[in-house]
């Protein structure tokens, strides 16, 4: 055999030596590998699974509870009477700038009209609203706690003022 000869089957036998050491080296890190990460995926899947469950049960929880005993001890809010010039405090953000067509406080062509048709009307109007051509009035002047005497005691009020 000559020399060349010789330096190939020499390098043929080192290389081949080479890639078997390399695959082996591969294995063994791929056998390492999937030792160390053998319980990762359980882990990964266990808390998805847990992240998944609170979200889903948050997502269909109710938003709220009815409480049969709380609906039943709720206090009954009875409306305090009010003088006139007490309830007038809830009239008066209109009515003292005649915003939405109210009459204004004291101004007797502002009154006249709706005076004429008697105090009854005035009454009915102030408790349940009113929308005419003149403006509208929302029921009780938007004031709702405010109970029907009050509010009555409240036209008198300003109908005295005029």
């Amino acid at each position: 055999m000559s020399e060349e000869q010789m330096n190939d089957s020499t390098f043929n036998r080192l290389f081949i030596i080479m890639i078997i050491a390399m695959s082996v080296i591969a294995v063994l890190l791929m056998f390492v590998a999937t030792f160390a990460a053998s319980d990762v995926n359980e882990r990964l899947d266990a808390r998805s699974e847990l992240e998944n469950s609170n979200s889903i049960a948050e997502r269909i929880a109710p938003v709220g509870a009815f409480a049969a005993e709380t609906a039943a001890a709720a206090p009954v809010v009875v409306a305090e009477a009010l003088t006139g010039e007490q309830a007038y405090a809830s009239c008066g953000a209109c009515h003292t700038s005649g915003v939405a067509g109210a009459p204004m406080l004291g101004d007797a062509g502002d009154w006249e009209s709706r005076v004429t048709k008697g105090i009854e009307a005035l009454y009915a109007n102030a408790i349940n609203g009113y929308t005419g051509e003149a403006g509208m009035m929302p029921a009780k002047g938007g004031n709702t706690a405010l109970s029907d005497d009050s509010v009555k005691a409240a036209v008198d009020y300003m109908v005295e003022q005029l």
